[in-house]
């Protein structure tokens, strides 16, 4: 009988050893399919906006970079970026605060609006902005009277920013605030702490790099929009450009070369974008 124990526990063995050599392969098979595709999709494209950016040399590289109206494209859109991912920013907590921390009327409504850039295309909310402010808009004869500009201007261009983007910071901080439960705020309260005081001795501390991964998320997708911006904007080279209208006019002008030069500006700006992503990713697992 006691011969025969082990007899019995080896009989699984082989199965098993050939279910992970099954698993190993599937996983080696899996990695390389997922490395192909995003060789194809990701990696190759972006090769192709350096090689292009620098086929005519690096002089008309620098050159195309340093054109007044591709500077000012960045400074415009340095500038819709700063203002618009502070704002997300304050709107991001405030919601991801009383969707996780209160119980009243209307909190699917508020999540289901959190959510609705996410499912209406960017030409559509630039659409929006233009039939409410535009010159034959709602309140396009009063801001005429008063000569205010909002469509083809600064003020137009931030509004559809905000509206694509103010849903990063509070859709990355809402399950992580969720799953954090109330206890720790509870406690505090139950030690005299109110208000704002619970949330930056308590709160904060528990979802600083989710909201740093947030607001990464948000200036990514400021600096990078094209649909919304491109119907709000007018097109106004040297005034109401961003750096990805620009790139667009330059290509449309057959300016290649200028073209994927400033491009190469934004995926500058992406890679920075993703390293910050990394970075955050790992301090918050620790």
């Amino acid at each position: 009988m006691a011969g025969s124990v082990p007899l019995a526990a080896s009989k699984p063995t082989a199965p098993r050893r050939q279910v992970g050599k099954r698993g190993g392969a599937m996983k080696w098979v899996l990695i390389t399919a997922a490395a192909l595709v995003l060789l194809w999709l990701i990696v190759l494209p972006l090769a192709v906006v350096l090689t292009e950016a620098l086929k005519k040399g690096w002089d008309v590289y620098v050159a195309a970079i340093r054109d007044p109206d591709a500077l000012s494209a960045l400074r415009l859109t340095l500038l819709v970026a700063l203002i618009t991912v502070p704002l997300n920013t304050i709107f991001g907590v405030a919601a991801a605060w009383a969707v996780t921390k209160f119980k009243f009327r209307g909190k699917q409504v508020l999540v289901t609006l959190i959510d609705l850039p996410f499912a209406v295309s960017p030409v559509i909310g630039g659409l929006i902005y233009v039939l409410v402010y535009g010159s034959h808009g709602w309140f396009g004869p009063w801001l005429d009277e008063h000569q205010i500009s909002i469509i083809f201007a600064l003020p137009g261009i931030i509004l559809a920013t905000l509206f694509v983007t103010f849903p990063f910071v509070a859709r990355e901080l809402i399950p992580l605030m969720e799953d954090q439960g109330q206890q720790e705020e509870e406690a505090a309260v139950t030690l005299g702490a109110r208000g704002f005081r619970i949330f930056w001795k308590v709160t904060l501390p528990n979802i600083k790099w989710g909201l740093l991964y947030g607001i990464v998320l948000c200036n990514a997708r400021a600096m990078g929009e094209f649909g919304a911006v491109s119907v709000v904007s007018g097109h106004i080279r040297g005034e109401t450009n961003t750096l990805p209208l620009h790139v667009e006019i330059l290509y449309n002008e057959y300016q290649f070369a200028a073209s994927f030069a400033v491009a190469s500006l934004l995926l500058l700006l992406a890679l920075v974008t993703l390293l910050l992503k990394g970075w955050f990713t790992r301090q918050s697992r620790h």
